[in-house]
């Protein structure tokens, strides 16, 4: 297995001409975007919760695999070579990868929006190859080096972190010791709780359906309390429902419907229709639903409550300028632990095994799986 070279001639010869001030000449120069990249050895990649259901079901949305594709964007690697322009990694530098590469010419890319860009070629979103392989080449700006106290595999949770990191400060604007509750305690889930605690939230309370996960969460300090909703009564009204869920949420740790006791902010990182119909009601005058986890497209919401108490309602995609860098930050400093959420690891060889216990929600030691991190193949030295 050999890495791509980037000093390999672009063309079958250079053209070598006499220079001069009044001389006028043609030449073959290199590829300008060679110059300006990396090629990295992905060492640490987690499974995200993408790469599992285009395995299972092929596509996303509208994303639809069409012929074969590497998976993986959750990733740390070593650096391998650099083009001759970059000065921000060397050789041997070990890095996070911010696996989206952008146009950086649309309007969105030049209004610093770049997550937003409609020609994002985001790894292991078809057409385009993830970074489970043995190199990926990406422009080398997009590789954030890490500090020496923080690990490969730490490195490769960056990305999921920098989802929650996005939504939290860059979306919500979090206001300073704000009540924060976050529906859905998947991986994403938690390290949003983890991210709106490690910013200053005064209280980050965790909603989900599997206690486990809440268990967890609350035991790794990710989170200050959980709740596990009621299951609907016999004859409830669908509508009556949220609700009496939010009014219970409320009574069980004091929060009000104004004031500096209620609910400045909710993030929905389930997608689930129920959720983000109780978010409204559990949010107080003037609060923020910010909208992470991908659902249904098309779901009712009480829009006298979302009027009268003058709600503000947030989408958040991926992440954008100036996320990676906070998020190293705030694992480099110890705010957020992203050890804790490392249950599972497989070399590369056993990724078949990754995957399937993915998607079973358990390894085959039979404990609950929160994330999964696979070797790249360059640990592997039989390949």
């Amino acid at each position: 297995m050999s890495a791509p070279s980037l000093s390999a001639p672009v063309h079958d010869e250079d053209v070598s001409l006499p220079t001069g001030a009044s001389n006028i000449s043609f030449v073959r120069r290199p590829d300008a975007l060679r110059l300006t990249v990396a090629v990295v050895a992905p060492r640490k990649v987690a499974i995200c919760g993408s790469d599992a259901e285009y395995l299972r079901h092929g596509r996303i949305g509208d994303f639809v695999v069409k012929k074969p594709m590497v998976l993986g964007h959750e990733t740390a690697a070593v650096v391998v070579e650099v083009g001759s322009r970059v000065t921000n990694v060397k050789p041997g530098d070990r890095v996070a990868l911010e696996p989206g590469r952008s146009c950086r010419v649309c309007i969105d890319c030049k209004s610093g929006y770049y997550n937003r860009c409609p020609s994002m070629e985001f790894a292991a979103t078809p057409p385009f190859d993830g970074t489970l392989a043995g190199y990926y080449t990406l422009p080398a700006d997009l590789c954030y080096k890490l500090p020496d106290n923080m690990s490969l595999e730490e490195g490769a949770l960056l990305e999921p972190l920098s989802v929650g990191v996005h939504a939290v400060h860059k979306v919500a604007q979090m206001p300073h010791a704000a009540n924060v509750v976050v529906f859905g305690a998947g991986p994403v889930g938690l390290l949003t709780c983890a991210v709106a605690k490690g910013l200053g939230a005064r209280k980050v309370i965790a909603v989900d359906i599997q206690e486990a996960r809440l268990a967890f969460a609350k035991e790794q300090g990710l989170v200050d309390d959980y709740y596990l909703p009621p299951k609907p009564q016999e004859g409830e009204a669908k509508a009556d429902y949220p609700r009496r869920n939010a009014k219970e949420l409320w009574q069980r740790f004091g929060f009000e419907e104004r004031g500096p006791n209620g609910v400045d902010l909710v993030l929905d990182c389930s997608g689930a229709e129920v959720c983000i119909q109780t978010a409204i009601f559990v949010l107080k005058h003037g609060g923020t639903l910010v909208q992470v986890g991908m659902g249904k497209p098309d779901i009712s919401l009480d829009m006298p409550t979302v009027i009268t108490r003058e709600l503000t309602i947030k989408g958040s995609f991926r992440y954008g300028a100036g996320v990676y860098p906070l998020a190293m930050d705030l694992v480099a400093r110890g705010a957020v632990n992203l050890k804790a959420l490392i249950t599972h690891r497989y070399s590369f060889r056993e990724a078949p095994k990754a995957f399937q216990a993915n998607m079973a929600g358990k390894g085959e030691d039979g404990r609950p799986l929160i994330k999964a991190v696979i070797d790249g193949p360059a640990a592997d030295e039989k390949l």
